[in-house]
């Protein structure tokens, strides 16, 4: 018997699908880089989204990421021009930064 409640509660989990969550708009929206910015990431347009991403991508690339403390990057000659001449952030503050190079 207690196999049948089990099979049961499993078919029930299954036809219950989470809703997908939707993307909100306003991230999805094509932003433009700055020079500075785009110097590292590229002066296409694009969702922050994907500029974050080539953001972490040059900076996996060029091991900017310190190695004790993850949460620091260090910065090289063109990452110094987007943070503002500092030469180590957290990833906070990046997130900061980065948004002061990006235009609607």
């Amino acid at each position: 018997m207690a196999k049948k409640a089990a099979t049961k509660a499993t078919k029930a989990t299954k036809a219950a699908k989470p809703a997908k969550r939707k993307p909100n708009p306003a991230l999805m929206k094509p932003v433009t880089p700055d020079a500075v910015l785009g110097a590292v990431v590229g002066t296409k347009p694009a969702p922050r989204g994907q500029i974050t991403k080539k953001l972490w991508d040059y900076i996996k690339k060029n091991g900017l990421q310190d190695a004790k403390n993850k949460r620091q990057i260090n910065a090289d000659d063109a990452l110094k021009a987007v943070f503002g001449g500092k030469k180590s952030v957290t990833m906070f503050e990046m997130t900061k930064l980065v948004s002061k190079h990006i235009g609607a």
